[in-house]
Formats: structure tokens, sequence, C-alpha cells
């Protein structure tokens, strides 16, 4: 078994290839690994550009479509063959020069996971920094993930550990979330180096902050709620219903003492938190039954033993 798989997502690279290659050369030259392109179907010549590596521990992986980070990566996790699986930008932003000492850290200290944080990062202020500073705040309040930077892809994982999550959609960003939620709770974070892009054009812009948002609700809902769907949507249908029923029943009294209630917005409201509140706890009962069928269907159980003990002499 080697002793790292390097995964780099690539689209739309051709210019960076060649100089990380042979950047991913240098910082590895001690140490048995191998690095996986995943080309996210790239519409330029990054796959010739790939092709052009002659050394036999690089391997490209080339999907059919461009699928998005979050599929890319999991294409590569699912074919990397090391004991240790290291995550790398492929935009030469991330150092591959800082992947020996945290591979270092992984060994000697035993974590599941060791995450780069930005020192300096060489990115715009308004486009780039802030919104991701509030986007790493949210997420850490929400999820009680204490990172201090999701967004740096540059991390290595124990193979157990990251092979022990699915990435859908676009979870990339929440990936210590998912392994948190899996039982891995031994992981760390490192500064690392990180430079200004000089070939090729960022993927990033705002429009990826309302998908963030979105798998940000997700993230909250599987962290508290996933083995108790009920509570969540039984507590919110319970209130509402018991709103709407007091609503209705002052109207009730107010039609008994003959005053005119039709048309009026109370009423409107009162049937709309019944019917609402109804709908919310239905909605519970599907997602209990969902959850029961995610879980039985592939015999996962809802914990985790990190370790059983055999105690007393025999």
């Amino acid at each position: 078994m080697k002793k790292l798989s390097l995964i780099i997502c690539v689209f739309n690279e051709e210019l960076n290839i060649k100089p990380l290659a042979g950047q991913i050369k240098d910082a590895l030259k001690d140490i048995e690994f191998e690095a996986i392109f995943v080309d996210d179907g790239s519409t330029d010549s990054t796959r010739s550009e790939i092709k052009k590596i002659d050394d036999n521990r690089f391997r490209l992986i080339e999907l059919k479509r461009n699928y998005g980070q979050s599929s890319a990566l999991q294409a590569g996790i699912d074919h990397a063959e090391g004991e240790f699986v290291a995550l790398i930008d492929g935009d030469l932003q991330n150092d591959p020069a800082d992947l020996p000492r945290m591979l270092k850290m992984m060994e000697d200290e035993e974590w599941d996971m060791v995450a780069g944080v930005r020192a300096n990062r060489q990115d715009g202020m308004f486009l780039r920094k802030i919104p991701s500073k509030i986007a790493n705040y949210m997420i850490r309040k929400s999820t009680g993930t204490k990172m201090k930077d999701l967004g740096c892809t540059l991390k290595i994982f124990t193979s157990e550990t990251i092979k022990s999550i699915t990435i859908y959609g676009e979870l990339h960003r929440f990936i210590p979330v998912l392994i948190a939620l899996e039982g891995a709770t031994h992981i760390t974070q490192t500064d690392v180096n990180h430079r200004p892009r000089k070939f090729g054009n960022s993927k990033y812009n705002l429009s990826r902050t309302t998908r963030v948002m979105s798998d940000l609700i997700l993230m909250f809902f599987n962290k508290k709620y996933l083995h108790r769907p009920m509570h969540i949507f039984g507590g919110i249908g319970i209130v509402t219903l018991g709103i709407g029923i007091i609503i209705n029943l002052y109207m009730l009294i107010l039609k008994i003492t003959g005053h005119d209630i039709w048309g009026k917005p109370l009423l409107l409201l009162g049937i709309l938190l019944v019917m609402g509140g109804i709908q919310f706890i239905t909605t519970g009962i599907i997602a209990e039954l969902l959850m029961r069928t995610y879980f039985e269907s592939q015999q996962k159980r809802p914990y985790r033993i990190k370790q059983i003990h055999s105690l007393g002499k025999e």
C-alpha cells in the first residue's frame, strides 16, 4: 500500500498542470505516493497536459461531463489506495511543500484529519475573504465544528476517515462536519502557505452564497436531528397547530356571539396555521420512516464505538 494518495480536482487548468506536477514530485520525493488528477469535464487542454506527465505515480480520472467539485472529489476518494489521503487544489494556490509536514503530524500524533488554514490568504478582500469569513463563522456556530478555514482544500485524512463519508451536491465545504458526524473527532489545523493565482480564472463567484446557505441548513439538520427528525418537524407542527386551534376557537366564540367573521385575516391565518401544523407533523412522521429505512437498509447504527475495553483478569 502506498503511503499517500493525493487527489487533485481540475477544471480548465491547462497552464497549471505541468508546474503543479513538478512541485508535487519535488515535495514528495521522499514519500511513496500516488497523485490522482480528476478532470471534471474540462473544455480546454487540461486532459492533454495531464497525459504528458511521464510518471507512473500519476493517474488521470476523466469524468464524462462537469459534475462539480464534490462529485470529482468523491471519484478521486473512491479510487485512492494510500494509507493517507490528501486533497489539494489544482490552481497552484495550495503549496505541495506543506504536505510532508502535515503527513508527519498525522503519523506522529495519530490525527483523523489535519486541515490547512490559509494564514496569509492571497485573494480579493471583498469577493473572497469577507464572504469566506462570514461563511466560516456561520458554519462554526451552526454545526459546532471549530474550524478556522473550511474553504481551504488542503487537508490530509486517514483513508478510513475519508472513505467513511460520501460527498453529494456541493458538500465538499463541509467535509470536516461530515467526518465528525461519522465519529472522527480527533482533528486539528495548521497554517499553510497560500499563493496568488497565476494562470487561469477563478471558478468562485458570489452565486455560491445561496448554495452554501442551503448546504448549511442541511448540515445543521444532519448534526442536530438526523436521528430524530420528528423532534424538529413535530415540534414546529405542534406549536403551529396549537396556535391555529386557539385562533380558530377565538373566531368560533366571536361567531357564536353574533360577530361577522367571514373574510377576516385572522380567520384565514388560523386555518393556514392548522393546515401547516398538520403538514409539519406528517412530514416528521415521513422523515422518521425514511431515517429508519436509511439506517436499517445499510445496516448502519445511530452510534459510533470508539473502543471496547475488557476489564478485570481472567
